[in-house]
């Protein structure tokens, strides 16, 4: 069953995350604001790919000397959406 959510990031230009999940792979991730081309190929490639998979390869990515990037915000939405879904479990 696919479930959307939204997801605010902190300390990167991107201003939402819309992500698109069923069960345990992303079937879609939509970025508002950020660098237009990077956000594009980012969500392009996360399609299909499981959850697990994403978290371990999009977190600690930086962006410049930001400590976080909009990868690794997506990490982070994924991470907490995991979280919260296995306690509901």
């Amino acid at each position: 069953m696919e479930t959307t959510f939204d997801y605010q990031p902190r300390g990167t230009c991107s201003r939402n995350i819309q992500i698109t999940v069923d069960g345990d792979t992303v079937i879609r991730v939509a970025f508002t604001g950020g660098c237009s081309g990077n956000t594009q190929g980012v969500s392009a490639l996360c399609a299909g790919m499981k959850i697990d998979d994403l978290i371990e390869k999009l977190s600690g990515i930086r962006c410049g000397t930001k400590s976080t990037s909009c990868p690794d915000q997506l990490a982070d939405a994924l991470r907490r959406y995991k979280n919260k879904n296995e306690g509901a479990s």
